[in-house]
């Protein structure tokens, strides 16, 4: 069988053993009374955002989190309480297992870094199953620090402290899966023809990070380039790079969204088709800050703002899933096999 641009196509693979599969997402409070806390284990991670001596660290967190909790709960009632990143996450986990289990046995689940389930509760669940080899999938596109590293390194203490002889196998990062770019270039055509024809500034918006990072080399930045010159070999649209979500008083990759907005409006440009490059599901990102806080600052500066859906459970994102997750299985046994 040959993968075709709707199909799943599945390595043969021992079937008598179930694999495991994790999704790697950052996670988000599924109520308004999770928010504090959420945010509470996002300031909590040393390794993204160091807060003073090491044994401040959490009480630092529990601060900040105390005064951003407001605000960012009034962002989550805006989208209907809650983030909808767990249930998205739960049914991009169902899709890509019943897509796997055509070529072998799997079990595919949520795993978040800063929110349930954590990746003790998923591993947990992985062992119990007797599970003993596990593929760890980042729902991230582009490697960071900030957000693969983070979650892997989370992902491999967890199993150490729970099943030292369990096997993880990672996948880095996947910034021009064709399956991935596919999906993003039909989105793309979909909301081109939303303007009728009209002229159009393709925008891609990324989460921003400190700059600090990509100085250290975090591949980050370099890694979201390669998926827009991908997609852009696919539509025959150039567009404009920005980053949105930043905080804090660290230098952060630029122009920010807003910047890049008010640039725009000041050239004259009236029609923005906003492309979400970094996420790959909806959450408070896209749903709160594209979708509501962007589209309206473009409508006040005399523009209209469009946003490409998300990507989600669609069938052919899942299958480009699938994709990276056979390919993972078959480069671990064709290295199995040398030894």
């Amino acid at each position: 069988m040959t993968p075709g641009k709707d199909s799943v196509y599945i390595s043969p693979m021992n079937s008598d053993k179930t694999t495991g599969v994790l999704l790697l997402n950052l996670g988000g409070p599924d109520t308004l009374a999770d928010v504090e806390p959420f945010l509470c284990n996002l300031f909590s991670d040393r390794q993204i955002i160091p807060l003073g001596p090491p044994f401040l660290q959490k009480f630092i967190a529990r601060r900040i989190a105390r005064r951003r909790a407001p605000k960012s709960s009034e962002n989550y009632r805006l989208i209907g309480g809650g983030s909808p990143i767990r249930r998205i996450t739960d049914r991009q986990a169902r899709a890509l297992e019943l897509a796997l289990n055509g070529g072998g046995r799997f079990m595919v689940r949520t795993c978040m870094r800063y929110w349930h389930p954590f990746a003790a509760e998923a591993l947990q669940e992985m062992i119990s199953a007797g599970i003993r080899q596990v593929v760890a999938l980042p729902l991230y596109p582009h490697y960071s620090i900030a957000t693969t590293g983070s979650s892997l390194a989370d992902l491999h203490r967890a199993a150490r402290a729970l099943a030292p002889d369990l096997s993880v196998l990672d996948i880095r990062s996947w910034p021009a899966e064709p399956g991935y770019i596919e999906c993003l270039a039909a989105r793309v055509r979909e909301g081109l023809d939303i303007f009728e024809g009209r002229p159009v500034q393709v925008v891609y918006s990324a989460h921003s990070l400190p700059k600090k990072f990509i100085a250290e080399g975090d591949p980050y930045l370099e890694e979201t380039l390669r998926t827009i010159k991908a997609l852009e070999k696919l539509t025959g649209q150039e567009g404009k790079l920005c980053f949105q979500s930043r905080s804090g008083p660290v230098e952060w990759l630029e122009p920010s969204t807003p910047d890049l907005l008010k640039d725009l409006a000041g050239q004259g440009c009236k029609n923005i088709l906003m492309v979400p490059i970094s996420f790959v599901s909806d959450h408070v990102e896209t749903l709160y800050e594209i979708e509501m806080l962007y589209r309206d600052q473009a409508q006040n500066l005399g523009m209209r703002l469009e946003s490409t859906q998300a990507l989600n459970d669609d069938p052919q994102f899942i299958a480009a899933l699938a994709s990276l997750v056979t390919r993972r299985l078959s480069a671990e046994n064709v290295t199995s096999d040398n030894f």
